[in-house]
């Protein structure tokens, strides 16, 4: 399962983190969103402790998702020593995913 991460939690999450993070930018009322909400999840669990997989609501954490200019969701970014060094928008599959983060960790 994919951790929760909000605007309070960001800096220690994401920023801080010795891994490499994923972060899915998404919403409740997002469809496309609901289609990628599983495939997250499932990555999350496939990688365990090799890297953070975690989503991020930006109807409750607009400051977050207003830093990294998020206009359209849903939107993955990967971070490496609290820098993006990847940004993937709308549906992606599984595969792509695991090997974008694969190519930063």
């Amino acid at each position: 399962m994919a951790k929760e991460i909000t605007d309070q939690n960001f800096e220690t999450e994401v920023l801080q983190s010795n891994k490499t993070v994923m972060v899915d930018f998404w919403a409740t009322w997002c469809g496309p969103c609901r289609t990628l909400g599983p495939i997250i999840d499932e990555l999350a669990d496939e990688i365990g402790d090799q890297a953070v997989v975690g989503k991020l609501d930006v109807d409750n954490n607009q400051d977050t998702a207003g830093k990294y200019g998020i206009r359209s969701i849903p939107t993955i970014l990967i971070f490496k020593d609290g820098e993006v060094v990847e940004k993937l928008m709308g549906v992606q599959p599984k595969q792509v995913l695991l090997d974008k983060l694969a190519a930063h960790q």
